[in-house]
């Protein structure tokens, strides 16, 4: 990862959630956030509880969070941010990404050109 660009990025609350998380689950070392073909958009994002990280995933670390991003997640994920929302009608994450060209209302899934 260069200096200068960070292809992927975690907000503070995204990682306070995920911190809390991992604290409430021993077995899990990090949060994985995958890019896969699917959903209403042809992509979708999928968050999973992991202990296990691939030699080339990206390694995110922030206030006691781990996310794992595999290399063809990155891809799409370049310039995003990991974001977490608690509102009224829910507590979900969501990622704010800049490379998404449409989305379907929940925002699981995009598409890119």
């Amino acid at each position: 990862m260069s200096d200068t660009m960070t292809p992927f990025s975690i907000s503070p609350a995204a990682a306070a959630r995920v911190a809390e998380i991992l604290r409430a689950e021993p077995g899990a070392r990090a949060l994985r956030v995958e890019v896969l073909a699917g959903g209403c958009s042809g992509l979708q994002y999928k968050f999973d509880l992991t202990d296990t990280q691939a030699p080339d995933d990206t390694v995110l670390e922030r206030g006691g969070a781990t996310v794992y991003v595999d290399p063809v997640s990155l891809d799409f994920l370049a310039g995003a941010e990991l974001d977490f929302k608690d509102a009224l009608m829910g507590a979900h994450f969501l990622v704010k990404n800049p490379n998404a060209t449409s989305a379907c209302g929940c925002g699981t899934s995009f598409s890119v050109d």
